[in-house]
């Protein structure tokens, strides 16, 4: 469901009748006269529409994390706030840049349009940007030939879907200014190999091995990693995140149902 269209159309249907009402019979109607239901409903929800309109599609848009992919950094049920406009100012509902603001760095934690189907969002950790080389190789992770600073950090153990419980390793990795923790699995290889895609955007790109795999992050593109590496739908299975289809930079937990300790927490 696009949520921003269902509000720009609700936002002109009610300024279109608050406006045509002004234009037409709300000019010879006595000022004490009562307004018609439906001039009255539309007068009162545009400036809320408009509010809530501007402030989704520019500033900041909350989300709901529906799976375990971002484990431990976010849980199945956090609601998260993402910021709009880090990344620059973008048309609602055409998804177009026109203001160019900054752009995503390696660490970020960034919602966007999942590039085989742009009416679903996906939040996943940036891992590798225009023109790095990226290197998983035994579940280690290298950019540009450097291995990513990682130690271990324990375990966390959580309850998957069909009631399987999962005992992962946790490691502290840092990527560029963001120190975050990462989970993997010690019976799960680098890259279920049957899941890759074969022919997302820029596959060439890309090589596969029993061991992980190497990528050349192409122009405008990043390449987007969950911090439950091996129980994330990620870039290593369907390729690149192109500029237009980002959304914005998750940067805190403003609810959890579950867990209120974990609410204003902010997301490394």
């Amino acid at each position: 469901m696009n949520f921003a269209l269902i509000l720009f159309i609700a936002l002109v249907v009610t300024g279109a009748i608050w406006l045509l009402d002004a234009l037409t019979a709300g000019r010879r109607r006595p000022k004490d006269a009562k307004l018609p239901w439906l001039v009255d409903y539309a007068k009162s929800f545009f400036p809320v529409i408009l509010i809530v309109f501007v402030l989704r599609s520019f500033l900041v848009e909350p989300f709901k994390i529906p799976s375990g992919s971002m484990l431990p950094t976010l849980e199945i049920g956090d609601f998260i706030l993402v910021n709009k406009f880090e990344y620059g100012i973008r048309l609602p509902i055409l998804n177009k840049k026109v203001i160019a603001l900054g752009d995503p760095q390696r660490g970020d934690v960034m919602v966007f349009r999942f590039p085989k189907d742009p009416s679903l969002d996906y939040i996943k950790r940036v891992v590798g940007l225009p023109g790095d080389t990226l290197e998983y190789r035994d579940k280690a992770l290298y950019i540009n030939g450097q291995a990513v600073p990682s130690q271990p950090a324990g375990t966390y153990n959580y309850v998957a879907n069909g009631l399987n419980y999962i005992a992962g390793e946790t490691r502290t990795e840092r990527l560029g200014e963001h120190e975050h923790l990462a989970m993997v699995q010690a019976d799960m290889p680098p890259v279920i190999m049957y899941q890759v895609d074969g022919d997302f955007p820029h596959r060439e790109n890309c090589t596969y091995n029993e061991q992980g795999f190497v990528c050349k992050v192409p122009q405008g593109h990043y390449f987007m990693l969950g911090d439950n590496r091996d129980a994330s739908n990620d870039s290593r299975y369907w390729g690149f995140v192109p500029d237009e289809n980002i959304v914005g930079r998750a940067f805190m937990i403003w609810w959890n149902f579950g867990e209120f300790g974990r609410i204003g927490q902010s997301i490394k």
